[in-house]
């Protein structure tokens, strides 16, 4: 298992746990962040990980996207 931010762009990679506090994890999972879901990683700009999950495209800051495990 290794954090989102250092998955390979473009590859999809399935989701094994989200991590952090009860209300992080909540926030996550409501933007479709949770275990068994397909993600890819788009881009880094600025401190923040761009990422196509469910066929939507979410920007999320690099510390909530290093408690995504893959």
């Amino acid at each position: 298992m290794i954090p989102l931010t250092l998955a390979d762009s473009g590859e999809e990679n399935i989701i094994k746990k989200v991590g952090g506090n009860p209300e992080v994890r909540k926030h996550l999972e409501d933007l479709g962040f949770i275990a068994g879901a397909s993600v890819v990683l788009i881009n880094e700009i600025g401190g923040n990980v761009i990422v196509n999950i469910k066929g939507s495209r979410i920007a999320v800051s690099r510390e909530m996207a290093q408690k995504i495990m893959v």
